[in-house]
């Protein structure tokens, strides 16, 4: 069976399958050339993706199509999404919802809660102060900067070990964890610092 490099979901896939809810499963940030919602497809779930990119949707489209999977990927925002309420037993956002404002991520998340459905789980994962980047690029305030990645200017907000734990004050934490990446990037040493949440509704 095919690896994904995205090894934090794995930990979230087996508590979705050990959870015994109907196997739906949202993604928002859902685009890229190795999109982690064909690893939920392989084990039988029925996926939903939201991406605003265009680019990023038909990367992970083509990545699907040689795997002769559907991955349901549709253009949209995750601070709005156009989607019912209740209708994911799992919803997540893995290495996407801090490529926006702080008062963005929080309609992100109240948006995520919104659709996914009651006991179900949700994963996301923030940068945390122990990255490379803290600092770098234009200062928007409280952790946060416009930053240049891919020759494009692209927000990043860092967070603090206990500043996210207030936007699940009604969810029950299942997993949580203070991550540091060491490793090689474009020939250099960098530093990588997230923490990732898996919550029940």
């Amino acid at each position: 069976m095919e690896v994904f490099k995205q090894v934090p979901l794995y930990r979230y896939l087996a508590l979705c399958n050990e959870s015994g809810l109907e196997r739906t499963v949202l993604d928002c940030g859902a685009g890229g050339d190795s999109p982690p919602l064909s690893l939920f497809a392989g084990y039988g779930y029925t996926t939903c993706g939201i991406e605003m990119n265009i680019g990023q949707i038909q990367k992970a489209n083509q990545f699907a199509e040689k795997r002769k999977q559907k991955l349901n990927i549709q253009q949209g925002d995750m601070r709005n999404l156009p989607l019912a309420d209740e209708s994911f037993s799992f919803v997540y956002s893995y290495n996407s919802i801090f490529h926006m404002k702080k008062e963005d991520v929080r309609k992100a998340l109240n948006e995520m809660k919104r659709v996914l459905q009651p006991h179900g789980l949700m994963f996301v994962n923030f940068l945390n102060l122990k990255d490379f980047r803290v600092g770098e690029g234009v200062d928007l305030g409280d952790n946060q900067y416009e930053q240049i990645e891919d020759d494009e200017p692209v927000i990043h907000s860092y967070y603090d070990y206990s500043e996210a734990d207030l936007l699940f004050d009604e969810m029950e934490l299942i997993y949580k964890e203070d991550r540091v990446v060491e490793r090689i990037y474009e020939g250099k040493k960098i530093r990588q610092g997230f923490i990732d949440y898996i919550l029940k509704k």
